[in-house]
Formats: structure tokens, sequence, C-alpha cells
């Protein structure tokens, strides 16, 4: 059921709350709320099924050891603490890991076809940053499978009626209400600062009005679009976090940009190649000598550099894609092997990704979606030529920063109003929106998975805020939401008519490109504080030049020019917390590599990037803050939670060896499996 134009007076007394975004993170929280009679109003940008989210190829993470590898909910954990460079707060992730499986069983249920050994047995597959077989899947088009299996049961909800805190049926007013078309704007916050709503646009009909929420969910994905060159589609702006960080929401860990070693130029973005194809036996290489430029399949074996096999000999190709990219980056630019169209010395980031030793039978029945892309896209049959591939950004470890309750043992409190609640009273976020689980990187087949348990946690957590409140939405005055809107409108008519008469004004699409090649060259895969300099100093040059800005579509429906400069100037301030995040740590961790500053500093930078808005598009940082939430006062520092794993070195080259100690049941070795195995025998897991 798809509402557009129903009048506000329309609303029934039941204490709605809002949710934005319609992705896999939105839908489970929205499938969360529903379930426990908390009526929503689910407000999206696109219908469901053309969110993000169906993006996701590679699968879903569960230690279900059904292939007698050893694995353990345990093991997950230690790896994903692991690959996070032991940034990730620990309970949210132990709690992460633990539910895995029973997650898996839920979208079973639900209908998703994942695939199947010959036995029936669920089937997996390793994914990067993991030494099992744990990643379940449905082809390759497990985001799709699970968005539309999300996407029914919301649904189903969206036929049942609301029922009042009396338990009086409110006939007319669904559990669910669809708002597809919508474009946030904004928060909407009452006379104590309690979050009650937002500000949205239709994007056909360009009207503006303000949803009453007593709380509202942003699960409103990544900013992939702010470094252009990345794989997200052009909905990836980060708009709605910005607006928030501008509304007072804390920003954390900006400076952690996950960039995908294996990705394809396209008309608008880059295609990501599933982590399924390293899966199979997919190899990265590239010339052992720089000056050869013979078509890959005229290289013999013996002149080939499999350079992750070499510095990873551990894990090889599925070392964690932090790795993977910067293994990419030296040896196309400190050794100088680029690759552009089977020719070497130039520009581009660009190795081989080979497949072509394998049986093509077999690479047609495991990974047919990805092949056929790659195929349509450049021509080339991937079954007998090496692919050409290179890095762009996948998705960001940073987001709002969202906090958590833990009892004395380090175990979650389910159903605690704290669960992903930002520093905003009544302001939540969950999915890529939020900065929980993955610290400094993320590991293959967790980002579905968070998005999955984020949606349980926030669920319940919200419920328990909204019952917890004294006043409802409703019962706030109208003129707040009537000035909303007011100022929403205003900004709308500001950009429409800015500049007009100056024929030769600014074009935002000019400034867009000039703020991803500063964003790109200097924050994704190497850092340095030179080039954040003139990182920030463009960005500042492209704050003014917004404001010269002229589009070129003046109609009232349908203008998507409007929007692209709306977004375009949040991007331009989350381009800065991005930067200024990457001056600030004074490290090298995960995805945050800086030469200068080598070697992870847990002395000194065991914690989170707090960023706080200070006006003007500044950024300032803080190392503790205080907040309210359903009634009482918290406070949290910046500080790692490390209860469960303390930090040790993140080493790759020795993972086969400490496997196989951990399979013999060896408690050293100092690597993964080692740690795991001796917390389970101390009765930690």
């Amino acid at each position: 059921m798809v509402v557009t134009n129903q009048s506000q007076n329309a609303l029934g007394p039941a204490r709605r709350v809002v949710v934005v975004g319609a992705g896999i993170a939105g839908l489970m929280t929205t499938l969360q709320l529903g379930e426990a009679g908390i009526p929503v109003d689910l407000v999206s940008l696109v219908p469901a099924m053309r969110s993000p989210s169906v993006c996701s190829r590679s699968g879903i993470n569960a230690a279900f050891d059904t292939l007698g590898e050893h694995d353990s909910p345990r093991i997950h954990f230690e790896e994903t603490i692991q690959g996070g460079d032991f940034l990730a707060n620990q309970p949210p992730v132990k709690g992460m890991t633990e539910a895995a499986p029973g997650i898996v069983h839920l979208l079973q249920r639900m209908g998703v076809p994942f695939d199947r050994t010959d036995e029936g047995f669920l089937a997996f597959r390793r994914s990067s940053g993991s030494r099992y077989r744990r990643t379940a899947y449905a082809g390759t088009t497990t985001g799709h499978q699970v968005l539309r299996a999300l996407d029914e049961q919301v649904r189903r909800l969206e036929t049942k009626v609301a029922v009042d805190e009396q338990g009086v049926s409110l006939v007319g007013e669904p559990l669910v209400r669809r708002w597809e078309g919508w474009d946030f704007l904004s928060l909407v916050f009452d006379d104590t600062g309690r979050c009650v709503g937002i500000v949205a646009q239709d994007m056909r009909t360009m009207d503006v009005r303000a949803f009453r929420g007593d709380a509202v969910c942003m699960a409103t994905g990544g900013s992939g679009r702010v470094f252009g060159r990345c794989t997200g589609t052009p909905l990836c702006t980060g708009s709605a976090v910005a607006k928030a960080f501008q509304q007072g929401a804390i920003h954390a860990n900006g400076e952690f940009i996950d960039v995908h070693p294996a990705t394809v130029a396209c008309a608008n973005r880059y295609l990501a190649l599933s982590e399924s194809v390293l899966s199979e036996g997919g190899r990265f290489w590239v010339p052992k000598d720089p000056s050869d430029a013979r078509s890959p399949n005229q290289i013999p074996m013996r002149e080939r550099d499999h350079f992750l096999e070499r510095l990873y000999p551990g894990v090889g190709n599925l070392v964690p894609r932090d790795l993977a990219a910067r293994a990419v980056f030296r040896v196309c630019v400190h050794e100088g092997r680029r690759l552009l169209n089977g020719k070497t010395n130039s520009d581009d980031l660009g190795v081989y990704l080979d497949l072509s030793h394998l049986p093509e039978s077999h690479l047609r029945r495991r990974l047919a979606d990805v092949l056929d892309a790659y195929e349509k896209h450049t021509g080339v049959n991937p079954c007998h030529h090496p692919m050409r591939v290179t890095p762009a950004v996948h998705g960001v470890m940073g987001g709002l920063w969202v906090d958590y309750e833990s009892n004395a043992e380090g175990l979650l409190v389910v159903g605690s109003p704290r669960n992903h609640a930002t520093n905003v009273p009544g302001l939540y976020a969950v999915g890529e929106a939020a900065y929980a689980y993955h610290g400094a990187s993320r590991i293959g087949g967790n980002s579905t998975l968070s998005c999955l348990y984020g949606g349980t946690l926030t669920g319940p957590a919200i419920a328990s805020y909204v019952r917890a409140l004294p006043t409802r939405a409703l019962d706030a005055s109208s003129s707040l939401f009537d000035a909303a809107e007011s100022v929403e409108r205003d900004e709308f008519e500001r950009i429409l008519g800015q500049n007009q008469a100056d024929k030769k004004g600014v074009s935002p699409w000019r400034i867009h490109e000039d703020l991803t090649e500063a964003v790109f060259a200097s924050c994704t895969i190497e850092r340095d504080d030179e080039r954040l300099e003139e990182a920030l100093s463009a960005i500042d040059t492209l704050q003014d030049k917004l404001k010269k800005v002229r589009v070129d579509d003046t109609s009232r429906c349908v203008n998507q020019s409007v929007q692209f400069v709306r977004h375009l100037g949040n991007m331009v301030v989350l381009a800065r917390v991005i930067a200024e995040s990457a001056r600030y740590r004074a490290e090298s961790r995960g995805s945050h590599h800086k030469p200068s500053c080598e070697g992870r500093d847990d002395a000194e930078w065991l914690r989170s990037t707090l960023a706080r808005h200070k006006g003007s598009g500044q950024v300032e940082f803080v190392r503790s803050l205080d907040y309210e939430c359903a009634g009482q006062r918290v406070h949290v520092t910046d500080g790692v939670d490390t209860i469960w794993s303390e930090p040790q070195g993140r080493t790759y080259d020795d993972v086969g060896k400490v496997g196989e100690q951990a399979r013999v049941g060896q408690p050293g070795g100092g690597g993964v499996g080692g740690r795991a195995l001796a917390c389970e025998q101390r009765g930690h897991s």
C-alpha cells in the first residue's frame, strides 16, 4: 500500500514511528516494530526492490559448521574483531555473530532460496577475511532475494489494522504505511530537543510535508557517491546522514572507507565483482615484468605475480578487502605495474582477476550472474580471459554514532532503548547509516548480516523507547511541524531560483566531479596529512562554489536537479567529516593507512573518532558525550569495549598454520583460531 496524498489530520491516535529507508536494514526494523504492534510510516526515496541493498551479492555469514571445519560463532566473532583491527565494540559484534544462524533460519522460513548441497543442506563458501566456509548465499543475488522476502513480510503488515494503547482497533489506519518516492529533508524537534518527526519531499509533485513520529530511525544506507568512483547506486549520497549530523547527531569513524579491490567501470557506477568469485578460486595477478604489454592469455604462469598469494600465503586472495586494495595500490603505484586495456604504465589502478583456469561449466553454475554482468559491460568472456579490475569505494564503516547497553558479563541487553540510539533523543540509526559493527574494516559476508541483525536489535529498542515516553508526537504543537515545513519550502524555492539571472552559473555536476576527485585521491587507500590538507582546501573552495550553483531545470514536478543540489551540499559536509577524521587519526589501522604513522597505536587510538558539527560546515572531535534516552541520562566515551578479546596483532600470513593448531586443540599461536579456542576453554564463549 503506497500512500501519496493524505492529510496529516487523518493520522490516527496511535504512537507511530518513522523509518527512513526501505533497504534490508529499514525493512527488518519495520518488520520488528510491526510485530511488536508499533505502527510505522516507512518513508523511502525508491521502492524497496530498487534500494541499493539489491546489489548485495556475496551472502550472509553464519557459523553453522555443517561442513565439519570446527567453525563456531566464537571464531566468527574473533575474525570479525580482527578484521576490523579491534576497533569495533565487542558486545554488539558478539551478539551479531551468535544471532547469525538464527537469522539465516528466519530468512529460510521467509522463503529466501539459499543454495544447497546435493544432500539438501545449506551451502556455504568463504568470504574475504575468513578461514572457514560460513557464508550462506542465494547464487549471486542474495541481496535481491532477502529484500524480496522482507518486502513480502512488510506488505503483510500493511494489511493489518493498528491498535491503540487500550487495545482498540483503529479502522482505516494500517499497521505499516509506505511513502515511496519521498526524499528526506530534515528532522523535526520539540521544545525539549527530542526528535518528533521528519520533513520530506514528494519527488513527483515536489510537495513538502512533515511526518510525526514518536521516534525516527535512519536506515538510509552509505555515502559512496561522495567518492564518485564507487559501487553504490546514485542513491548512495549519504545526504540524510549528513543532515542529521548538521542537526546535532554525532558522526563516528568517518575515516574508515571500504574499498573493493575488484570492480569494473560501468555507465554510472562501478560493478563490484562478488567475493564469490574469490571463493570459487579467482586469483589476482599482474605481470612480473612491468614492461610486459602482451595480452594476459599470452603471459605464461611462471611470468605472473600472484601478489596476494605472495604477500599473504595463509589466506591469499581472501584477505580482508582493505589489505587486498592496499596490495593492488602497492603493485600499481609503488611498483609501477599498472594495467589499462592490457597495457602497462597508465594512470589507472588495474590488475587481473583470473578465473580462466577453472572449468566453464562450474563457473556458469556458481557465478552466472556475475560473469554475465562482466561480459555485458566489457564484451569479454571471463571464463576464457582474465578480467581486468580496479579498486573502487564499496561502502563505509563510519556513520552516525549509535549506543548499546550491555550487562556486567559483556552481553547485550536486548530490548534496551539505548540499542542503536544516537545522541539525539528519539533518533535511531541502523544499517550502513550507523557505524556499529565493523570497526576499521569489514570482512566479506558481514555487511548484510549487520543490517539484518541491526534491524532485529533496533526494532525492540525503539518499541521500549516509545512505550516509555510520557507524551506522544501527536501531542506536540502543530506549529513545530508547520515551521519545519516552511523552512524546507523556502530552501526549495531558493535552490530553484538561485542565480537564474546568471547564465554562466556553476554546474552542480562539475562541483560533484571536483569533489569526488579530491576525496577519492586523498581519503581512500593511502593517506597523508599533506594531501588531506589539500583536500580540505578543495572542499572549502567547493563550499563557496555552492553559492554560485544554477539549476537548468526549474520545473515544479519531478525535479531531480534541485534534489541533486540539496544532496550535493550535504555530500560536501560529509566529505569534510571524512577528511578531518582521517587527518585526526594519527595511526594506521584497518582501511585507514597512513605511511607516516605506520602501525597501530592501541595506547592512544583504541577509540572511536567522534565528530560533532560546529556550524558553517566545521567539525570538532569529542572524547565523551552525554545524552538522554527514555528519561535516563547516559554518559559514554570514545573508548572501544574490548571485554571479550584483547587486541593482538592483525597478521594473516600464518593463518593456515594457526587454523591447523585450532583444529587439533592447541590454544596458542597468537592468531585468531588459537585465541578463539583458548577463550572457549576459559568458559567465555
